[in-house]
C-alpha cells in the first residue's frame, strides 16, 4: 500500500496515533473526543503545568468532563509532553495554537511557524498535518507548506496537509466538538480525502471545501459576521443613549419578528480570542491585495470604543450622584469576557477597569470564575460579593452577566448599578437605582 492507503487504513481501524499540539480550549476537548473512540492521543503542550495536569488526569477546561479525562488518561489513551520528540509516532498532527495580533493589529503567526518548523524536523511519510488555528486565507499553503516541504517529502504523495478551522464556543452545552459541523479544505484532493476520513470518525457532519484557503476564509468570515452584527447593536446602543431610549426594549421588540432578523446584543465591548481578533486577519489580508474592507474596519472601531463609552456613562452616573470620579469606589461585577466562564482574554471588563482607574477611581471587582486579574497593569484579586462591599461602593458596574450572581441582591444593597448586559432584566424592586447601557 502507498502512504495514503496505509494512513487511511489506520484511521479507519482507529490504530492511528493522533497528535494534538496545544491543549487549550480547542485542543483538549478535541483530544478527549478522539480518545473516546479508541485513538491513542499524544498531546504537545508548551505549558509544563498544563501538561502535568493532563498526565494526572486533572481537567482545566470547562467543556471537558472531569471523569472522562481521568478515565482516558488512566487507560493510557491520552498523554501530554512539552516537546516534539514523539512527532514520528503520530499519524495525524492537529495544530491548535494561538494566533494573536501584534499591537499594530497585524497577524502574529509565530506560534504556527514555530510548531511547523518542529513538525518539519520530525516529519515522516504517511502523516496528515491539520491546522485548526484561525488565520488569514493563504496561511496553510503559503506559510506552512514550504516549511514542511523543506523536509524533502512531497505533499499529496508522502504527507498530507489541510486546514480545518476550529468551531468551539466555550461554555456551549448544546454544540460540542462532536456535533458541530466541521469544515475541511486540503492543499490537494489526496489531502482532503485523508482529512475527511479522519474527522469523520468522531464528528457527525464534515463539509469539504475546494481548498485550504477557502476553509481559512470560512472561519474568519464566521467571526467577522458576528463582529459586524455586534457592532451594529453597539452603535444602536450609543444612539439610544443620545435619544433617551432603552436599547434593550427596542431590541426585544425587534427580535419578535419571525423572519429576516437575528438576535445580537450590545455590551461593554467584545472579548475572547475570536471576535476582537479574527476580523483583523481578514482586514490585513485584504490590504495585501489592495482591497479596503471598510465595513469590517468600522465594526472593529465601534466595538473597541465601547469600554470608553461605559467609562463615560459611569462618570455621568457618578456626577448625577454627586460623587467625583477621583473620589469614587467602583465595584465591577465580572471580569470574564463571557458569562459562566473563567476566560478573561481580551475581556472588555479589564479595559473598563483600566479606564476608570485612569480617572482616579478606586476600582475593585468580583467574579466567581476569575479569582485574580493580572493584565497589563491591572493586578487585582476578586473580592467577596457581600452587603458591606456593595454598600461601600458608590457605583456597581455589571460587565459580565454570570448566572450565579443574585442581581436582586446586588440592586437591593447597591447605591446605584450601571448594567451593561441587561443582567437586571428580572429585577423588579429598585429600578430607580439601575442605569442600563
Amino acid at each position: 500500500m502507498n502512504p495514503k492507503e496505509q494512513l487511511l487504513a489506520r484511521i479507519r481501524d482507529h490504530t492511528a496515533v493522533v497528535g494534538v499540539v496545544g491543549l487549550g480550549y480547542v485542543g483538549l476537548p478535541f483530544a478527549v473526543e478522539k480518545a473516546k473512540v479508541g485513538f491513542r492521543v499524544l498531546g504537545v503542550e508548551q505549558n509544563p503545568a498544563r501538561a502535568d495536569k493532563v498526565n494526572r488526569g486533572e481537567n482545566y477546561i470547562s467543556d471537558v468532563r472531569d471523569e472522562e479525562l481521568r478515565d482516558l488518561v488512566a487507560r493510557g489513551l491520552i498523554r501530554a509532553d512539552t516537546d516534539f520528540a514523539h512527532v514520528p509516532e503520530m499519524d495525524v498532527i492537529v495544530i491548535c495554537v494561538p494566533t494573536p495580533l501584534t499591537k499594530n493589529l497585524t497577524p502574529d503567526l509565530s506560534y504556527v511557524e514555530r510548531v511547523t518548523r518542529e513538525v518539519a524536523r520530525n516529519l515522516r511519510r504517511g502523516q496528515l498535518v491539520s491546522l485548526e488555528s484561525t488565520t488569514y486565507p493563504g496561511t496553510t499553503e503559503e506559510v506552512m507548506l514550504p516549511v514542511l516541504a523543506s523536509s524533502g517529502l512531497k505533499v499529496e504523495v508522502d504527507f498530507f496537509l489541510v486546514h480545518s478551522p476550529e468551531r468551539v464556543d466555550p461554555g456551549n452545552k448544546r454544540y460540542t466538538t462532536k456535533n458541530t459541523t466541521k469544515v475541511v479544505g486540503g492543499v490537494g484532493p489526496e489531502s482532503l480525502d485523508v482529512a475527511l476520513a479522519f474527522y469523520g470518525q468522531t464528528i457527525e457532519r464534515v463539509v469539504p471545501v475546494s481548498s485550504a484557503k477557502a476553509a481559512e476564509l470560512v472561519k474568519v468570515f464566521e467571526n467577522t459576521f458576528r463582529a459586524v452584527n455586534i457592532a451594529l447593536v453597539n452603535e444602536l446602543a450609543l444612539l439610544c443613549d443620545r435619544m433617551g431610549l432603552n436599547v434593550w426594549e427596542v431590541l426585544d421588540a425587534a427580535f419578535t419578528k419571525p423572519f429576516g432578523i437575528m438576535p445580537f446584543w450590545p455590551g461593554p465591548g467584545v472579548g475572547g480570542h475570536c471576535i476582537p481578533l479574527d476580523p483583523h486577519y481578514l482586514e490585513w489580508k485584504a490590504k495585501e491585495l489592495n482591497f479596503n474592507t471598510h465595513f469590517i474596519a468600522l465594526a472593529g472601531e465601534i466595538n473597541r470604543r465601547m469600554p470608553e463609552f461605559v467609562r463615560d456613562k459611569a462618570i455621568r452616573v457618578l456626577n448625577r450622584l454627586g460623587v467625583a470620579p477621583s473620589q469614587a469606589r467602583i465595584l465591577v461585577l465580572g471580569a470574564a469576557y463571557k458569562r459562566d466562564l473563567a476566560d478573561h482574554r481580551e475581556s472588555p471588563a479589564v479595559e473598563v477597569i483600566r479606564l476608570l482607574r485612569e480617572y482616579g477611581a478606586d476600582v475593585v471587582y468580583h467574579d466567581p470564575y476569575v479569582p485574580t486579574l493580572h493584565d497589563e497593569g491591572v493586578d487585582l484579586d476578586s473580592i467577596p460579593l457581600t452587603v458591606d462591599e456593595l454598600q461601600k461602593s458608590d457605583l456597581v458596574v455589571i460587565t459580565t452577566d454570570h448566572t450565579s450572581v443574585d442581581y436582586g441582591f446586588v440592586v437591593a444593597h447597591a447605591r446605584h448599578v450601571l448594567d451593561t448586559r441587561n443582567a437586571t432584566r428580572g429585577v423588579a424592586a429598585g429600578r430607580d437605582r439601575i442605569t442600563l447601557l
